[in-house]
């Protein structure tokens, strides 16, 4: 790198500095906008129940100017709500009889923040109503109070009755051991109500979606309204920013999702016309993402036949997610462990038929899960060694055939003669049996599994509340170094893993740099020097990136850069510069004792490709020429 390049990078360098430096704010700017951001976070809340007392007292106003005795339902407008309880060991579900829904929902194997179950939501949470379009009046579930019958631990059946004798029923079944509900929705004598060709109910459902973890920034990346379409696979609205989208297409299911639970609507004669909504929620609040759905379903005035759906309100658990698509109420493949984020379907896979059976099997010796996820990269590690061992020693040939380069730099000194220079090196390469890009390909390998474990563990379930050394939680980010207030690019906390994880990927960068400097020189050598610059920023890019991720995955990415260090050193010391120089030059002398036998491999495509080159510029210098005379 000539001095202009390096003068040019540092001013570079201190014009980024000094923008950075200037442009921070002061301590008195962040303290007035920590304020400020307080201040609006309250401001929001209270603008939030004031919005949902002003909704309810307009549904309370409605209710009694339409209430007469014309009305369908004119006998249920007036009540006093009641709570009913469905429960097993796994989960606990409270009803209320004033729109016959499910109000509140807690997970009893799973803790929150302060220890006690996990509530998905409640009724400042939550609504889910049922809209029915008769010939003289539509029909909300949330307008009347129902009378619960069949009451069990496991059952409840909400029954409007009309004046005439009819009824519509709403009957719920919590599956034995499981967090699946069924639900039937079935109208009795009351046809003539509606119009002949009516076929369809409509549903709104919304949710503001809690926050449950300890980091609201990681948290809200993973918390996504996901639906998946009729005999397709799933998709999602975007996780970061307000989205509103129609899908045209027939749905089987849609879920409001956290990072590690979610709430689903499992519709047995599909949902069609639906509108969706997400939008995020300010950082305070409580809540990650407030999410709706409206759409219809089938629906039979005469009630011969059923409406049937189906609520699902679960940890997303890859194993119990694919267990519970068998309590489809229909023969279609929910394919409900999707809810689990694997990456796409390159990542995926290697995590659904590698990765998660590796993790299982650990898991199943009762060990912790710190111990479970330094023994996945050993594991990891075994799996990619022969293409590691065979990067290194691809690069060691290159390193002890370094001074056969430096003869060819010293012949062709010239800028012009460059593309000879080439050719004449791949041609040595090929005749000593060593391929440039043999250190490159193993390396495509490996790196989808690094990224299929950047999407597995942030997702794995199993990870959440578990501590292991420093780190409370290794589902979310460690914080033993944490201060009060916000700093620019890193927050309010450092966090040790990521930082170990950081000075790992530095050493390794440095390992991986000397190799490379010491098997390249002439042209090639420049050109790696800035390929250096770039190598040691990304630790630091990694550092303010990771600092808030999950503490798990940072603390496998520092295993895995400190295995890479030391299977290195491992090579380095077993590796023989003099023997695999003498195994080199016997390739050489076998292949002058067979010069018609041609190259193969990489090598072979480069010299091609090379050749090719240099024939299409002496056909443009001919050409050149020719236009001269």
């Amino acid at each position: 790198m000539d001095k202009n390049t390096r003068i040019g990078f540092v001013l570079i360098a201190a014009v980024l500095i000094g923008f950075s430096y200037f442009s921070r704010p002061s301590e008195a700017e962040k303290e007035a906008q920590h304020r400020q951001d307080s201040i609006e976070a309250v401001a929001y809340r209270k603008a939030q129940e004031a919005q949902k007392l002003k909704e309810d007292e307009e549904v309370a106003k409605q209710a009694e100017t339409a209430l007469d005795t014309t009305s369908l339902f004119y006998a249920n407008r007036r009540g006093e709500a009641q709570q009913i309880v469905l429960e097993n060991e796994l989960i606990r579900l409270t009803f209320n009889t004033r729109g016959g829904t499910v109000r509140k929902v807690e997970l009893k194997k799973y803790k929150n923040q302060q220890g006690a179950p996990v509530t998905l939501f409640d009724d400042n949470d939550a609504r889910l109503q049922f809209l029915w379009t008769g010939k003289a009046e539509n029909f909300y579930s949330g307008d009347f109070f129902f009378t619960s019958t069949n009451v069990t631990d496991s059952t409840v059946t909400m029954h409007l009755q009309t004046a005439s004798g009819g009824g519509l029923d709403l009957n719920y079944v919590l599956r034995p051991h499981s967090y699946m509900v069924d639900l039937s929705i079935q109208a009795q004598g009351i046809g003539n109500f509606f119009a002949p060709s009516l076929k369809t109910l409509d549903i709104e459902w919304n949710e503001k979606a809690r926050q449950q973890e300890k980091g609201f920034d990681f948290e809200t990346r993973y918390a996504t309204l996901t639906y998946k379409i009729k005999n397709e696979g799933t998709d999602y609205l975007n996780a970061t920013s307000a989205k509103q989208e129609k899908v045209e297409d027939p749905l089987d299911w849609i879920a409001f999702k956290n990072q590690f639970f979610s709430c689903v609507l499992i519709a047995h004669q599909d949902f069609t016309n639906t509108d969706l909504s997400s939008t995020p929620q300010l950082k305070g609040s409580g809540y990650l993402k407030d999410y709706s759905a409206s759409m219809k379903t089938f629906f039979d005035p005469s009630g011969k036949e059923p409406t049937k759906m189906q609520m699902l309100f679960a940890p997303n658990n890859y194993h119990l997610l694919q267990r519970t698509n068998k309590l489809s109420s229909s023969n279609k493949d929910l394919e409900l462990e999707d809810l689990v984020y694997l990456g796409w379907p390159l990542f995926k896979w290697i995590n659904r038929f590698v990765i998660i059976y590796i993790f299982d099997w650990l898991s199943s010796l009762g060990l912790s899960m710190g111990v479970v996820l330094l023994l996945l990269t050993i594991l990891v590690k075994l799996l990619v060694y022969p293409t590691t061992r065979k990067s290194y020693l691809s690069s060691a040939k290159m390193r002890v055939l370094k001074p056969k380069i430096d003869e060819l730099n010293a012949k062709y000194p010239k800028s012009e003669d460059s593309m000879k220079k080439q050719q004449e090196t791949m041609q040595l390469y090929g005749q000593y049996g060593v391929s440039p890009m043999g250190g490159c390909l193993p390396m495509l390998v490996q790196m989808p599994i690094w990224i299929a474990l950047f999407n597995f563990v942030p997702n794995a379930i199993e990870l959440r509340g578990q501590s292991f050394l420093w780190a409370s939680d290794l589902s979310s980010y460690d914080d033993v170094i944490h201060w009060g207030k916000s700093v620019w690019l890193i927050g309010d906390h450092l966090s040790i893993f990521c930082l170990l994880f950081c000075l790992t990927n530095i050493v390794n960068t440095l390992i991986t740099m000397r190799q490379q400097q010491n098997s390249m020189s002439g042209e090639q050598a420049q050109q790696m020097k800035l390929m250096q610059y770039m190598m040691y920023v990304m630790p630091i890019f990694f550092f303010f990136m990771f600092n808030n991720y999950s503490s798990g995955l940072n603390y496998y990415y520092f295993l895995s850069g400190l295995t890479s260090i030391l299977i290195t050193w491992y090579l380095r010391k077993t590796t023989d510069d003099k023997k695999l120089l003498a195994k080199l030059e016997a390739h050489y002398q076998a292949y002058k004792a067979n010069p018609n036998k041609k190259m193969s491999g990489m090598a072979a495509r480069l010299e091609a490709l090379q050749k090719q080159q240099q024939a299409m510029l002496e056909e443009q210098k001919k050409k050149q020429a020719q236009n001269k005379k």
